[in-house]
């Protein structure tokens, strides 16, 4: 196979030419950057050191060293498992369990919680020098192996192979016309495909710059938008903290008015957060629809139109589908119909590990991924999410109803700062609308009845809400998405 990364190994495929990059910084974290000849000296000893293991578990700070320890891993052609370093003792002991990881690499000096204390420890070293392996590793080798969130039992580790991590960079460098000249900011965690592989290995493959801002705020945004960065990625969180601090800051909105791309990924960006960025800025943030076992699927096109509430068309190589209960194709693609999203292609992952019951559950018999997400395709192709087949798919009065799309509704309300919507029982309905609310500041709570209007006028009556709870904050994981099974609890 090609290298994953041309620009380290001298393969002048995807880079444009022999010549590659040069002494262009490949990554910037804080004070401290990496050249291409730098990163590829410091992955090589990594690389080296590691070569024997059948897999490492990488310490996953957003550090230099991370970003390090993972490129040497593919290189050396051995699966790599990040850890979130919030993990608590137990997730950390099934994860461990679970994928036995020979070797464990961090920075230097990093406290380790005790859950990893019988692992052999290799500190990465950012100025080491070794040589780039010309490894032999195939399309289907795993790259990675990627523990999904557990909602629903412990974390399942997906096996990410290589070809999987190859074709999805390469379709969103074609959706995004994403090249070399590129500097991405952003500051992502890099234990999470949208961290690691899109926001660290993308520009890496393409030859181009990762700035990591370490810990986000509207005001580094700001600072490498204006020195020199193009694209930005970021998650419903951080884009709603720049739409609150845009009216007052006039270089935040130079700054974004001047990005070549704003991306937004992980969960959906409500469509009043879109509106404002867009008002303020002249510039729309794109959204683009994956999950850890998928990477991506869809993606609004650079040269597209980026529609508030859509997350683009398949990507070049995926073949993507909307399927009933039953099984059977959705009569149409009409903006209403809605189905489970199914997916088809070389971006997805070979198997959930040590997990053969779970993998089979997961594929139909002729070879399409169940994401348990729920869409509707406009006629135009574009794929619209309404969320979980689990949790945000509410059927009600005969309706089957889309949790999304009230949210963005009732996020249009003045009262209304941040909001949510699940189904609980209900015996007439089967399930009743309910939704979660936390207050916007200095206005008064907004009830039940208020909201049930302002929905209804947006949407259609059997999508009010039947019921409305005050919260002071929504419960959230670490990539800003809403723990839906935690509302009952609130």
């Amino acid at each position: 196979m090609s290298s994953l990364f041309p620009a380290l190994t001298g393969d002048p495929a995807l880079t444009g030419g022999p010549a590659g990059p040069g002494l262009r910084p490949a990554l910037t974290f804080g004070d401290r950057s990496l050249t291409y000849p730098e990163l590829a000296a410091a992955a090589g000893a990594v690389a080296d050191r590691i070569r024997a293991a059948h897999r490492v578990a990488v310490w996953a700070t957003p550090t230099a060293e991370t970003a390090v320890g993972v490129v040497g891993a593919l290189l050396a052609g051995v699966p790599a498992v990040p850890l979130n370093p919030r993990s608590g003792e137990q997730e950390l002991g099934h994860i461990l369990s679970d994928s036995a990881p020979a070797l464990l690499l961090t920075a230097p000096g990093e406290q380790l919680p005790a859950a990893l204390g019988a692992l052999e420890r290799v500190e990465v070293d950012v100025r080491g020098a070794g040589p780039v392996p010309h490894g032999t590793a195939s399309d289907e080798d795993p790259a990675l192996i990627v523990y999904t969130s557990g909602t629903t039992g412990p974390p399942k580790g997906a096996v990410i192979p290589r070809r999987a991590i190859a074709a999805t960079l390469d379709a969103l460098a074609d959706a995004w016309q994403w090249t070399g000249d590129d500097v991405l900011v952003h500051g992502l965690p890099l234990f999470h495909v949208h961290g690691l592989v899109l926001g660290t290995l993308g520009p890496l493959r393409r030859g181009g710059s990762l700035r990591h801002l370490g810990r986000f705020s509207p005001e580094a945004v700001a600072r490498e938008l204006s020195g020199g960065a193009t694209m930005l990625f970021g998650v419903p969180t951080m884009y709603h903290r720049i739409a609150e601090a845009l009216p007052g800051d006039p270089e935040l909105v130079k700054a974004l008015s001047g990005a070549r791309l704003l991306v937004s990924g992980s969960a959906a960006l409500p469509v009043h957060d879109h509106e404002r960025i867009a008002a303020a800025t002249g510039r729309r943030v794109i959204e683009r629809y994956g999950m850890t076992e998928t990477l991506m699927n869809t993606a609004v096109r650079a040269d597209g139109q980026a529609r508030p509430g859509t997350v683009g068309v398949p990507l070049p190589g995926v073949e993507l589908r909307l399927v009933e209960e039953d099984g059977s194709p959705v009569a149409a693609y009409d903006g209403q119909s809605v189905g489970e999203i199914q997916v088809r292609g070389r971006n997805l992952f070979t198997e959930y590990l040590n997990r053969p019951d779970a993998t089979a559950a997961a594929f139909t018999a002729d070879g399409w991924f169940r994401t348990g997400d729920m869409a509707v395709r406009d006629p135009d192709g574009q794929v619209r999410i309404v969320g979980r087949k689990a949790t945000d798919l509410i059927k009600s009065g005969g309706y089957k109803i889309g949790a999304g799309e009230i949210e963005n509704a009732l996020l249009e309300h003045p009262g209304v700062r941040e909001a949510a919507v699940t189904g609980e029982p209900d015996p007439d309905l089967g399930e009743r609308i309910v939704a979660w609310i936390v207050p916007a500041e200095g206005q008064s709570p907004p009830g039940v009845e208020e909201l049930a209007e302002h929905v209804a006028r947006r949407l259609a009556p059997h999508k009010r809400p039947r019921v409305v709870h005050h919260l002071d904050a929504l419960p959230r994981n670490d990539m800003g998405k809403i723990m839906k099974r935690a509302l009952g609890r609130a």
